[in-house]
């Protein structure tokens, strides 16, 4: 089984997608919705058209901790 194959199969017409409490006026972010197994979607709030990005549980978790480290 490929997780990510799985991931990118996934119907997300029913998601929930939400931004940070930080986004500011001009609406220039990204919106994240939760997939089951602690996955995420990434896409961009200007064009959610687009094809979101998709993220395993521990990608998710290794991003997080190098933005929180600074490293990102």
């Amino acid at each position: 089984m490929n997780r990510k194959a799985d991931l990118y199969a996934q119907d997300l017409t029913d998601s929930i997608w939400r931004k940070s409490s930080a986004s500011g006026a001009e609406h220039d972010c990204v919106e994240i919705a939760e997939l089951p197994g602690g996955a995420r979607a990434v896409r961009d709030s200007k064009n959610p058209e687009r094809a979101p990005l998709r993220f395993t549980a521990s990608e998710w978790a290794a991003f997080r901790a190098g933005v929180i480290a600074n490293e990102l």
